[in-house]
């Protein structure tokens, strides 16, 4: 960590400052400081120790540490630890803690020095750290999530920057129809692991933008993911008229107007809280273009403060930025009328001191016509000078898409790349999963997850330790969903357990593999070989044609034919996913190519020993090698649609019925898959190393963080 971030824990969140009197904090102390910190979400031990304090409690606060230590009256909580025997497990895990937080060595300090100096910005609308912190939708916020938690193992000094949302983004419930009913709850604050930064006057520190004639204030949350920082706005203050407290209520709610505010806030008003907080990031990265204003920001300071004229300034600011895109879908990216632009951000241009066509052309794949919205995206692009998707595939898509942008180059030559995602590891990764690899690739693999060699080992794994390890993952899948559904024998613990989880948007397809019910039904219902599908995700609050796929599964789920079959599980989140990553033996995932742009979802099973089945798209296109999963088609696209929704739902049957199940169910006397075990072995050898979060942030630092900060680029 560098000393900005040091000063700033120490000032405000009181961690460093006064280590001698930590060192001497009773048992109850240290676990509310060991629960002010995210860094539990990603150590099973710890959690495994917050369970047993209280297990119904745990559940009942949705894996929260700080709700369930306020459960237990004073003095009752050191009594409970003493009963457990805790006290030395405590202590163990305390200083963990304080080891890893005041440790000098790290990745970064060995290989990326020159970034030490001043920390790494990140913007996104969203940060998906866990459950209990309602601030994602889905996987742009995870992927944001995760990135934080391997800078901060990696010893990367970053900010995150993000919006809190008051009432997060819905739960959702499911009518008697089947059709996705949006309920939106109040997060309780004081169960949250985030404290208020203050200034010398004791005050909370604000920050202030205009707003249409009136003034936006903003207060500042700060929460701890390990080694780096989340620093979250929040509109809902007393300084605010109720219509701008409500602001930031909630993840992608409201309409254009509320949209722009929002994205104000997160640019802008990210910007100047970092400020407020004497922290100077060497390099602003933005996670897709809902922070694109903080490119203008940076640059007005440079016209105030430097006396550049706007077009060094940009280019100046431009040299530091760093912007990856995640949407191959032209709807998906935000775009805002002329007129609502200067009403917004009449000042901030009048403060760049250029002309309303200048600000729009920006903004506008095509400068001078004067008819374009502004896109988010297109500033991102033109305000940044390292670019990239996230799989290689989507980076040809990117490159395609974005052409016009860059008048007179080959789409070969357009300015993005790409660097495939990859997921937190340990935040995904079952307990017992865990253990079994400290046994078989030694305590130290976290710190060499990216490194091929450290996962040969896993070919030596016997076949029925693999085997067992992964079936009783399977039971607690499907234990959870009959939970979850009141129903104790809604599925087969023994089934080959199929699961499909994601947001419900038409071209993900999820209801491609119910084309045919006659045949599905054969499969599902085969005695010998019985299979079953588990489905789970949201769909958009506006999205009717997405809702209207989920009603369809929910539908088919109550025919006769698929009874014990088929589940979906309502209100999909993190701790869902959690289950069915770690629980299912294929992951299916059918979108139509090529508009997945990466698909971590399939990552996460990986380390699991689940397979995955999936369309050549996303990640999936540059990771299949033909022994380590299954593809559904070999890649081409018919230019129709509904023909090539046919042909990959023919192949999808075809390969279930004669090759997934049959290699799941080869079994020998002692009821061992010795093909299929093979297989997840190979996956998991061809695959940990290059697709976990360690490799990409390791990815991003050397094409684009010692570049952009003006140090030197290891590759």
């Amino acid at each position: 960590m560098n000393r900005q971030l040091l000063s700033l824990a120490s000032r405000i969140l009181g961690d460093a400052g006064h280590r001698q009197e930590q060192d001497a904090l009773s048992i109850e102390g240290r676990l509310r400081e060991l629960s002010f910190n995210l860094w539990w979400n990603w150590h099973p031990q710890v959690l495994e120790m917050f369970r047993e304090l209280d297990p119904r409690g745990w559940v009942e606060t949705n894996h929260n540490p700080i709700a369930l230590l306020k459960r237990f009256p004073t003095g009752e909580l050191a009594q409970r630890a003493a009963e457990l025997s805790l006290e030395n497990r405590i202590s163990f895990h305390y200083r963990r803690l304080q080891e890893y937080l005041g440790s000098e060595q790290s990745w970064c300090s060995a290989q990326a020095g020159a970034l030490r100096v001043n920390p790494i910005a990140y913007f996104s609308a969203e940060f998906g750290l866990h459950e209990s912190l309602p601030l994602y939708s889905g996987g742009l916020g995870v992927l944001a999530g995760d990135y934080l938690k391997s800078a901060s193992d990696l010893g990367l000094p970053m900010v995150g920057v993000g919006l809190f949302y008051a009432n997060g983004y819905f739960r959702q419930r499911l009518d008697a129809s089947g059709w996705q009913r949006e309920e939106y709850g109040v997060t309780e604050i004081e169960t949250l692991p985030m404290r208020r930064p203050v200034g010398a006057d004791g005050a909370p520190i604000m920050i202030r933008i205009p707003c249409d004639g009136e003034t936006l204030t903003a207060g500042i949350w700060i929460a701890r993911v390990g080694r780096t920082l989340l620093l979250l706005l929040d509109s809902d203050v007393e300084q605010n008229p109720a219509h701008l407290r409500g602001l930031t209520g909630r993840l992608y709610g409201g309409d254009e107007v509320t949209r722009i505010r929002q994205e104000i806030l997160l640019g802008v008003g990210g910007l100047r809280a970092l400020r407020a907080l004497d922290l100077r990031p060497a390099v602003l990265h933005l996670n897709e273009g809902h922070s694109a204003f903080a490119v203008l920001e940076r640059t007005r300071e440079r016209v105030e403060e430097d006396g550049l004229l706007f077009e060094d300034a940009l280019r100046e600011t431009s040299l530091q930025t760093v912007f990856t895109t995640h949407t191959p879908v032209a709807a998906g990216h935000d775009r805002f009328s002329a007129d609502l632009m200067e009403r917004e951000l009449g000042w901030l241009r009048s403060a760049l001191k250029v002309d309303r066509d200048r600000l729009m052309q920006l903004g506008r794949v095509s400068p001078h016509d004067g008819g374009e919205p502004f896109c988010m995206t297109v500033l991102s692009l033109r305000g940044s000078r390292y670019r990239n998707g996230v799989s290689s595939l989507h980076g040809h898509v990117a490159r395609r898409m974005w052409t016009d942008v860059w008048p007179g180059h080959t789409e070969e030559e357009v300015p993005i790349g790409h660097i495939t995602n990859g997921i937190h590891i340990r935040s995904w990764l079952a307990l017992s999963m865990n253990r079994l690899f400290d046994r078989h690739l030694g305590a130290s693999w976290p710190a060499h997850q990216s490194e091929c060699r450290t996962w040969l080992p896993i070919a030596s794994i016997s076949d029925a330790e693999l085997w067992e390890t992964h079936s009783v993952l399977r039971r607690y899948l499907i234990d959870f969903v009959c939970r979850r559904s009141g129903r104790p024998d809604l599925l087969n613990p023994h089934a080959l357990t199929i699961g499909f989880a994601r947001r419900f948007a038409t071209y993900k397809r999820g209801t491609i593999l119910l084309t045919d019910l006659d045949r599905l039904a054969k499969i599902l219902s085969n005695v010998n070989g019985p299979v079953q599908l588990v489905f789970a995700g949201k769909a958009h609050p506006a999205d009717n044609p997405g809702k209207g796929l989920i009603k369809q599964i929910v539908e088919i789920t109550r025919d006769a034919r698929f009874a014990g079959r088929l589940a979906f599980v309502e209100d999909y989140d993190i701790n869902v996913a959690r289950y069915l990553v770690q629980g299912v033996d294929v992951w299916l995932n059918t979108p139509l190519r090529p508009l997945e742009a990466c698909g971590t979802s399939g990552q996460k099973v990986v380390f699991n020993g689940g397979l995955n089945l999936s369309v050549l798209d996303g990640w999936w296109a540059e990771a299949y090698d033909g022994l380590n999963g299954f593809a559904i088609g070999d890649g081409t696209v018919h230019a129709n649609a509904a023909i090539q929704w046919h042909r990959d739902a023919v192949e999808l049957y075809d390969k279930l019925e004669n090759e997934v199940i049959p290699l799941f169910f080869d079994r020998d006397a002692a009821g061992l898959p010795h093909g299929w075990i093979d297989r997840m072995k190979r996956s998991m050898m061809t695959l940990a190393w290059r697709y976990n979060a360690d490799r990409m942030v390791t990815d991003y630092v050397s094409r684009s963080y010692l570049p952009a900060a003006g140090g030197l680029s290891s590759s």
